[in-house]
């Protein structure tokens, strides 16, 4: 179990980087947000992948699909905080 946790975290720690050097721009988040960023891109990568092709809905997918779905999330994180950086 403990090699799982650590597996999850250094795979969230190596998409979640991937993600930012992808994506134009400065992301101010320290390593534990970016770890975040790539376990719940894994998990958004999977309910892609469910959309495209069925499946599990709520499942972790493989390292292109978490890449894709930590990109996704890092915009739409992008566009909410600028949005409500702006109504302040």
């Amino acid at each position: 179990m403990l090699w799982a946790i650590l597996t999850w975290i250094i795979f969230g720690i190596v998409c979640g980087l991937l993600a930012r050097l992808l994506m134009p721009g400065r992301q101010p988040m320290g390593w534990l947000a970016t770890m975040v960023l790539g376990v719940v891109g894994s998990f958004a990568g999977g309910f892609i992948a469910y959309l495209v092709r069925g499946g599990e809905p709520l499942q972790p997918s493989g390292f292109l699909m978490s890449l894709l779905g930590a990109v996704v999330v890092l915009a739409i994180s992008r566009y909410a905080g600028r949005d409500r950086a702006s109504t302040i």
